[in-house]
C-alpha cells in the first residue's frame, strides 16, 4: 500500500498535498508522503477544499459525501476520510484516473 493511503475505522484516509490554482484538475505523483493534487479553483473562501471533495468524488466514483476533508482546512497537507470504499478499491480508482491522463495528447 502507498505511503499516503491508510485504513482507518471509517473507511480510507488519504494524506493529500493540495495545489490551488492549477491549470487543470489532475492527480499527480506521491510529494512527500502525500499524494498531490492539483485543482483549479483558489484557495478563497473554501473554493479549493468544495472543488478538492468534488474531484476526489468524481475520480473514485463514489458520492460526494462519502469524501471529506477531516484535517487540514486551511493548510495545503490534508487528511481526507473515504467511507464505504476499501483500500484496495481506492488506489485502483486513483490509479485508473492517472493512467487516463497519460493517454490524452
Amino acid at each position: 500500500m502507498a505511503d499516503w493511503i491508510a485504513v482507518h475505522p471509517q473507511g480510507v484516509l488519504l494524506t493529500v498535498w493540495l495545489q490551488p490554482r492549477a491549470s487543470r484538475n489532475e492527480i499527480g505523483a506521491g510529494h512527500s508522503g502525500a499524494l498531490k493534487i492539483k485543482i483549479t479553483a483558489p484557495p478563497v473562501d473554501n473554493a479549493a477544499n468544495v472543488a478538492l471533495e468534488k474531484f476526489l468524488a468524481d475520480c473514485l466514483r463514489c458520492p460526494r459525501s462519502a469524501v471529506r476533508i477531516v484535517q487540514g482546512h486551511t493548510a495545503r497537507r490534508k487528511a481526507v476520510l473515504i467511507t464505504g470504499m476499501s483500500p484496495q478499491a481506492v488506489t485502483a480508482a486513483i490509479a485508473g484516473h492517472q493512467a487516463s491522463l497519460r493517454k490524452k495528447p
